[in-house]
């Protein structure tokens, strides 16, 4: 348990910056999902505009610190790929 007056502040904020950082995934897997729907419905207009929101979604979460820039490339491209191959 945090003892001092620094401690105790520090395990408020690691608090507050957990429930921040958990929204920000919780939203960026929501728009994941909506691609991944858009998919498998073999949608490809409704897949490729999900596709278009769902990347600055993302990206934004690498900017907060939240997903790793690699991980964030290697979900947009592999998306990226499932959409084209609707055709």
């Amino acid at each position: 348990m945090a003892n001092t007056p620094q401690s105790k502040k520090r395990a408020r904020q690691n608090e507050k910056r957990f429930a921040i950082n958990k929204a920000r995934r919780s939203r960026i897997r929501t728009f994941l999902r909506k691609v991944e729907e858009a998919i498998a419905s073999g949608d490809k207009d409704a897949a490729a505009a999900a596709f278009r929101a769902a990347q600055p979604e993302l990206m934004r979460g690498v900017t907060k610190g939240v997903f790793h820039k690699n991980t964030a490339s290697r979900k947009l491209s592999r998306l990226s790929a499932r959409v084209k191959a609707l055709g």
